[in-house]
């Protein structure tokens, strides 16, 4: 797939996955509440679990017909550092920008449309704790989704469904890991989607927080895999011969 091509793909999922999955919080409450376990901790991340196993589901699918599309670019970057995947830096400098323009489409669509009383729900991660502090944890959050997203995809079971239950838990285990440090985000693109929502989107915090540490993570954790799973040796000339 040429690099304009995946660009384009990766605005459309970026834009439908920011717009999406910033319903993740309404519609948890929504089911728990039906449910009458609004109050309890584990059926609560539980049905937040499955919500985003079906997502996850979902845009697997939606990437696939895109042509392998991707909303974060901290993935496309492993993949790239892992040697696999056909990126290039070229495709990549394209489709960085796409999915960060996808995802504040994403972020001001939903705004438009949500009804009043759930935009309080709404919004991107946010800084509580220390800058650095919050730049470590989002470096070793994203660094950790990462290898395990490589492990999953690369050396986990063949089901795919269950490629993408394990990837749904490990995402939501993290993500409440990581709430009362940055959010977290563990996506760069979609943290500068509500970041220029909220004029944030030109602040150090963001550049350092959100984008620096965790490609930085991402890399690291590609680093990690390559080195715990060394890819096969290439053919030899009587290999190639025979």
């Amino acid at each position: 797939m040429g690099p304009i091509k995946a660009s384009v793909g990766d605005f459309l999922l970026t834009f439908l996955w920011v717009f999406c999955a910033s319903t993740f919080g309404v519609l948890t409450s929504e089911i728990a509440t039906v449910l009458g376990v609004q109050n309890l901790v584990w059926p609560s991340l539980l049905i937040t679990t499955f919500i985003v196993f079906v997502f996850v589901f979902v845009f697997s699918l939606i990437g696939d017909f895109l042509g392998g599309a991707s909303f974060n670019p901290t993935g496309t970057a492993a993949f790239y550092a892992a040697g696999v995947g056909g990126d290039s830096l070229l495709s990549m400098a394209l489709r960085f920008p796409a999915q960060a323009a996808g995802a504040v489409g994403g972020a001001m669509a939903i705004l438009e449309v949500v009804p009043p009383k759930y935009k309080h729900m709404l919004g991107g991660p946010s800084l509580k704790v220390d800058l650095h502090t919050g730049a470590i944890a989002e470096g070793v959050l994203t660094f950790l989704i990462t290898f395990a997203v490589l492990v999953i995809i690369l050396k986990g079971p063949r089901n795919g469904i269950v490629k993408i239950w394990l990837l749904a838990v490990a995402t939501v285990v993290l993500v409440v890991s990581g709430s009362t440090y940055t959010g977290p985000s563990m996506n760069p693109a979609n943290a500068f989607g509500w970041a220029y929502i909220n004029k944030r989107h030109d602040t150090w915090e963001q550049f350092y927080v959100y984008w620096i540490c965790p490609f930085i993570g991402a890399i690291v954790a590609a680093w990690v895999f390559r080195f715990v799973f060394p890819p096969p040796p290439p053919p030899s000339k009587k290999q190639k011969k025979n």
